[in-house]
């Protein structure tokens, strides 16, 4: 590919992908499908890789696509919460195999498989057991505190049964059947649906 072209490219993928990631993570109203976003990411993050000297520390394929909403305080994560690479192909797999097995030093990796939750990612802290912070993901680096937020969360625990300190990282989502629920009191009340079941988890957290 002629480099002049893939540098346009590049430009145009990295202002569609940082407009729906606005949409998506910062107003919770996406206009396109996951799918469609992903395949997005995917051609800027090959174009990237066939010409990493056009990569930009400014590129969502270089950080998280949410930012810190105004109105929250803010809460630097002591470890930053990155978002998940997405693989489409049993090549991708065998990669993400060869890397791991090559940053381990092992030769036999065992692993372990589970359907992805599309919720909002948060960061829960525990100090001598007692949980003490709640955190959005944020931009990756910085958060906000939603921690009086977390605690209305039945399945969340305000206690462990062990003293220890550690930050605990999960999504927070509604259930497709919450989610219809939620959906038909809203058409009762003649209130806006929400597109999806992140969005509204994001809504109410």
């Amino acid at each position: 590919m002629d480099k002049e072209y893939a540098k346009k490219r590049i430009a145009e993928l990295r202002k569609q992908t940082q407009y729906y990631a606005d949409k998506y993570y910062d107003e919770d109203k996406p206009e396109i499908s996951d799918f469609e976003y992903d395949m997005l990411m995917v051609e800027l993050r090959n174009l990237e890789n066939e010409f990493p000297d056009l990569i930009d520390k400014d590129s969502l394929t270089q950080k998280v696509g949410g930012h810190v909403k105004e109105g929250f305080e803010k809460v630097e994560h002591e470890v930053p919460l990155q978002s998940l690479q997405d693989v489409f192909s049993i090549e991708d797999l065998r990669l993400f195999d060869e890397r791991v097995r090559k940053d381990t030093g092992l030769e036999k990796i065992n692993y372990s498989v589970e359907a992805k939750i599309d919720g909002l990612s948060v960061a829960i802290e525990y100090v001598d057991g007692e949980l003490v912070k709640g955190a959005t993901r944020g931009n990756g680096q910085i958060g906000e505190d939603i921690t009086q937020n977390v605690k209305t969360i039945k399945n969340v625990p305000q206690k462990l049964k062990e003293k220890v300190n550690i930050i605990v990282r999960g999504e927070v989502f509604i259930s497709k059947e919450d989610f219809e629920k939620m959906n038909e009191e809203q058409e009762i009340l003649e209130e806006k649906t929400f597109a999806n079941a992140r969005n509204a988890a994001a809504r109410f957290t």
